[in-house]
């Protein structure tokens, strides 16, 4: 294990290059044997605006090409958009330095397969951020999970509604594009809740064997913004649902969208087991509803004991965490991984799996037919 502080690389610098800084800036205040960190160098392609991101975000330097950082650093972070993330990973793994990267592995199957491909060579942690994995309220649903608590694992229930692209003046982004998000809300955020059941479930029921899917856009372009009267088509989903049958039987639902008028952040996944259930709600993230034995009802867990998974580095019992919590415990797990030069889950094989029901999905939309997964 290292003791010298390890030369962090951040490709991005916008929504998800913040919630990283934010995370490594938390590490040494709040998990003191954290392995020390420098943020070197945060990579983009407006000058003006990386120089303002390194003094907010607390970088030494800039960089505007990848290419220049991947060598010089201990760790690089790939925070940017969907289309490039195959390229850089795949060079800073042949380069032997640890990544991360964010979800979705790539924008397609085939780019997830060179990844996963390229990790597997490599000699150095290769992970994806699925940060939901770090809340301790799923942590604590795992640990009932794999203790039998819930008995066999008959079904799982996962939604992700947001609400952002309900008007459809909202402005056209990349996440709008396939060629450089791959999918909609399918991606973005599908993909969160198909990790999290099999993180859950996946050591009880299996892979995922075979995909119904259905996606749907119901805005077809949208406004450029600050280009009066120009438009942009919309080629991704607004929202999807699927079916997923599990090696063991196991029966899973699935359903995003980015239209959901009402909802913001709402991301739940509910597990029903022949003993007990249980569910979590992401706009409730300290709390686990749970039902076992000889409950007659759902009891809301407060998940903020000493002795709950990460809890003992933050406030007493009872004062919660949030949303940017999930970032510092993903930071710490990574880093410490980096430190020992030891594997990381999630891991770019676990994402690659997520990325083949991704596929699946969209190959089942595609055909109207019910997808078996090899």
């Amino acid at each position: 294990m290292t003791d010298e502080p390890i030369d962090i690389g951040v490709l991005g610098y916008r929504f998800m290059g913040k919630a990283h800084a934010n995370a490594l800036d938390r590490l040494p205040m709040f998990f003191e044997d954290a392995p020390e960190t420098n943020r070197h160098t945060v990579i983009g392609r407006d000058e003006e605006a990386l120089a303002e991101a390194a003094e907010t975000l607390g970088f030494d330097h800039t960089a505007t090409d990848w290419r220049d950082v991947i060598d010089e650093v201990d760790a690089f972070y790939n925070l940017g958009p969907n289309h490039l993330h195959v390229e850089p990973s795949i060079a800073a793994l042949e380069a032997g330095t640890p990544v991360l990267c964010e979800k979705p592995l790539a924008p397609t199957l085939s780019g997830a397969e060179e990844m996963r491909d390229a990790a597997a060579d490599a000699d150095v942690p290769a992970a994806c951020a699925f940060n939901y994995r770090f809340v301790p309220a799923i942590r604590y649903a795992k640990r009932l999970i794999d203790a039998g608590e819930l008995g066999e694992i008959r079904q799982v229930r996962g939604r992700y509604l947001q609400d952002w692209l309900s008007d459809p003046e909202a402005p056209w982004s990349w996440r709008n594009d396939e060629e450089m998000a791959g999918s909609g809300a399918l991606g973005d955020l599908g993909a969160h809740t198909i990790d999290l059941a099999r993180f859950l479930v996946g050591d009880r029921v299996g892979e995922a064997a075979s995909v119904s899917g259905y996606l749907q856009t119901f805005t077809d372009e949208r406004p450029v913004e600050g280009e009066d009267g120009e438009t942009r088509p919309v080629t991704v989903d607004d929202a999807y649902s699927a079916q997923v049958e599990y090696d063991s039987g196991a029966m899973a639902t699935f359903e995003a969208s980015r239209v959901t008028e009402g909802h913001k952040n709402d991301h739940t996944i509910a597990v029903h087991g022949s003993e007990g259930s249980l569910e979590f709600s992401l706009e409730r993230l300290n709390e686990l509803e749970v039902m076992t034995g000889d409950a007659r009802g759902y009891e809301t867990v407060l998940v903020t004991d000493e002795d709950d998974p990460y809890i003992d580095h933050w406030w007493p019992p009872g004062h919660v965490i949030g949303w940017e919590h999930t970032f510092v415990h993903e930071n710490y797990e990574f880093l410490k991984s980096v430190a020992r030069g030891e594997d990381f889950s999630p891991s770019f094989e676990d994402a690659y799996e997520v990325q083949r029901v991704l596929d699946a999905v969209e190959r089942s939309d595609a055909e109207g037919v019910r997808v078996a997964l090899d």
